[in-house]
Order: structure tokens, then C-alpha cells, then sequence
């Protein structure tokens, strides 16, 4: 009986802890079940080799959702066209969560984010994961001008981000350019023609007389260093040194001028002169006196244009008068009693002289 209570016990114990388990589990799990999330798509126009239902969307790194599906453009969009008239985009549809890349609700991100990040070079792109293959989604910025969006004629169904090739692609590119403008060079002409220029320049060299140049050579340089020989270098040692000399006093006089109390002083007294020739030219009364001045100048030159010959004579008598008044001041100083007596008396009549 003892024992028959123990596996009861025992039953109880598991089904209890079982369930209790389970409900930690939900419990743990509801946060992401009740997790506000947003369907998003984008297309590409290259090969998603590696990517798969399930791989990661990355937000510069930071993982916000996951791949849901992967498709065609076709299938669900430009059902209207022949299909021969579609476009091969491969669709890619995923869930992030808003909240990890900047949006509250659903309408608030796409309206009021995305479309303007989309602008400044929101992009999504294929990432590889390490060296295993795989790949992932990577939403990042890139440069607009460069990673332009693929042209589309209809409206997505979800939130719409658009894609940018992967750097893998953007380097198997440039490989296959490079590897096109290999193969279209002419590598045989090129080594034909590199072959002729080595022959060519081989039969020039040898046709080189290397002898008559190497006497060409000692030759000039014979006559150089005669040459050498023939300069008075003693002098124009001397002549250096006394040059360096005067350089030196030159540049100490230099110096001193340029240290000159007064010289320092000039471009204040520049200044404070031409603020006073300003001032001069700015007064009113400048202006008049200038005016003044223009109507004597022309008054005078009338004047003078006008009596010149009368002006002549009256220079001719002052002249005339002034001689006068130096020799009647020349007769005061030998004769001053001639100047008050006047012409000296007849002499007396019997009288000897």
C-alpha cells in the first residue's frame, strides 16, 4: 500500500513539475509572441545563393527580424502582363520589429521614417555570414547615387525597403569587367610589337661606336678640367668672402633701419595724416575757399591779360625810380651837406682857387 502511494507521489511530482515547466516556457515566450512586428519586403535583381527562410535581418549589425519567404516578383505582381513581359526580381519577405530601428507602430515607421531614411541611402543588401556560405539581410546606408532603386510599376503590398548590390556582387563584377577588357586586348600584337622594339633597339645599340664616344668623353672632359685649372679660384674666394662681408653690414644696417623708433612710427602718422586730410576734405569751408580762391586766380589773370602793356611800363618806372633813389643815396653818403645845402656858391671874384 506504502508503496503504491510513493509512485502516486512520484506521478504527482512529474506531471506538476512538467506543467510547470511548460508554463515557464510560455512565459518566456510570450514576449516574443506578443511582440509588435511588420511584414517588409524588398527585390534583387542578382542571385540570394545563400540565403534562406530563417536567416537573420541585421539593422547595422543588430538583429531585427527574420526572413519569412523567398520568391519572385512575378508570382504575385504584373499578374496583368505576359510573362515574357515581367520582371525577374527576386522577392524577399521578412518580419522585423519596429522598435529596433526607430519606429513606434507600424503606419509611424512606414510613413514617417522609412521614406525619408530611404532617401538618405536606406538599403537593404546580402551579407555573408562568416566563411560557412550563408548569407543574411543587412539594412544599412549606402550612397543614393550610387546604389539607385530598381524601377517598379506597381505598389508593394508591404513596407517596402529597397536593395543595393552585395559586395560580393559589386566585386565578381569588377572581376568580370577586368576580365572582359583583358580579353579584348590584342595580347599577341602587343608582344609582337614589344618583340620589334627590343630587335630595333638592339640593332641601334650595337651600331653605337662605343669607342669613338668614350674618346668623345675623355676629350670634354679634358678640356673641363683645363678649364678648371685655368680659374683663379684664390680670387674668387677673395671676392666671395668680401661679398659675404658686405652682405653681412648690409643686412645689419637693414636690420637697424627697420628698428627705427621712426620707422615704426610712420604708419601712425600715415594714418593720423590722412585722417586729417579726410576731415579737411569732408569741411564745408573747403569747398568755398576753393571756389574763393578759383575766382581771384581768374580775376587776376584778367587783370594781368588785360593791362600787360601798362603793367610794363609801370615796372619800367620803378625801375627807373628805384636807380634814382640809390644814386641820390649814394651822393647823401659822400656828400651829405650837397643834400641840404644843395650845389655849392660861384667862387669869389680875385680870389685864387
Amino acid at each position: 500500500m506504502s508503496a503504491k502511494a510513493n509512485f502516486f507521489k512520484i506521478g504527482l511530482f512529474v506531471i506538476g513539475a512538467t506543467g510547470a515547466l511548460i508554463f515557464l516556457l510560455v512565459l518566456l515566450g510570450a514576449g516574443k509572441l506578443f511582440q509588435s512586428k511588420i511584414a517588409m519586403e524588398t527585390y534583387f535583381n542578382e542571385s540570394v545563393q545563400g540565403l534562406d527562410v530563417g536567416s537573420k535581418v541585421k539593422y547595422r549589425g543588430v538583429i531585427v527580424g527574420e526572413v519569412k519567404s523567398i520568391g519572385f516578383t512575378y508570382t504575385r505582381y504584373e499578374q496583368d502582363k505576359p510573362m515574357s513581359a515581367r520582371l525577374r526580381y527576386v522577392m524577399v519577405e521578412a518580419t522585423i520589429l519596429p522598435r529596433l530601428i526607430g519606429g513606434r507602430t507600424t503606419s509611424g515607421l512606414s510613413t514617417g521614417i522609412v521614406k525619408g531614411e530611404v532617401d538618405e541611402g536606406l538599403r537593404v543588401r546580402l551579407a555573408p555570414q562568416g566563411i560557412t556560405g550563408t548569407n543574411y539581410l543587412e539594412i544599412d546606408y549606402v550612397d543614393p547615387r550610387q546604389n539607385p532603386m530598381l524601377e517598379i510599376d506597381w505598389t508593394p503590398d508591404n513596407l517596402y525597403i529597397p536593395s543595393a548590390r552585395s559586395t560580393v556582387t559589386q566585386f565578381v563584377a569588377g572581376a568580370s569587367e577586368i576580365v572582359d577588357r583583358l580579353r579584348k586586348l590584342d595580347l599577341e600584337g602587343t608582344l609582337v610589337n614589344l618583340n620589334k622594339l627590343l630587335v630595333t633597339t638592339n640593332s641601334k645599340v650595337e651600331q653605337i661606336e662605343a669607342g669613338k664616344i668614350s674618346k668623345s668623353t675623355e676629350r670634354v672632359l679634358g678640356k673641363l678640367e683645363t678649364k678648371l685649372d685655368q680659374l683663379p679660384m684664390d680670387r674668387i674666394g677673395n671676392d666671395a668672402s668680401a661679398l659675404l662681408a658686405e652682405l653681412r653690414v648690409s643686412n645689419q644696417r637693414l636690420g637697424a633701419i627697420l628698428d627705427d623708433p621712426a620707422l615704426k612710427k610712420l604708419p601712425s602718422d600715415a594714418d593720423a595724416a590722412a585722417v586729417q586730410l579726410r576731415k579737411l576734405l569732408e569741411d564745408p569751408n573747403f569747398k568755398s575757399s576753393l571756389a574763393h580762391l578759383q575766382a581771384t586766380l581768374s580775376r587776376l589773370d584778367r587783370l594781368t591779360g588785360g593791362s600787360e602793356p601798362d603793367l610794363r611800363r609801370t615796372l619800367e618806372n620803378l625801375r627807373q625810380i628805384t636807380d634814382n633813389l640809390r644814386e641820390i643815396t649814394e651822393n647823401a653818403k659822400q656828400y651829405p651837406s650837397q643834400l641840404i645845402l644843395g650845389a655849392p656858391p660861384p667862387p669869389v671874384k680875385g680870389s685864387q682857387p
